[in-house]
């Protein structure tokens, strides 16, 4: 799950293997590796990629499904409205 989990999250943002080793300072191929399930990052790569796509290591590791979004420097005002156009999204895919 986690390869995959990496993969979605990167392809999500429109980053090629390239540039996401590249963010992370390593290869290619340690992404490739990581999307393939090859190969498991450490400890403190898992972190940097959980930083790196703003969620918790337990998103990537597929421990909690819950994910994340910083609101921090926003009003009050601006989170309820963010909570209301993500209850609309959610309204709209169970109504299609």
């Amino acid at each position: 799950m986690l390869g995959e989990n990496i993969k979605n999250l990167r392809t999500s943002l429109k980053l090629t293997q390239v540039e996401l080793a590249n963010r992370l300072g390593v290869t290619k191929q340690c992404v490739s590796n990581w999307e393939n399930d090859n190969i498991l990052p450490s400890v403190d790569m898992l972190t940097k990629i959980a930083q790196i796509f703003k969620v918790s290591t337990d998103y990537l590791l597929d421990i909690s499904t819950i994910n994340m979004i910083n609101v921090d420097g926003l009003t009050q005002d601006e989170i309820a409205h963010i909570k209301i156009i993500i209850e609309d999204i959610k309204n709209h895919k169970q109504s299609c």
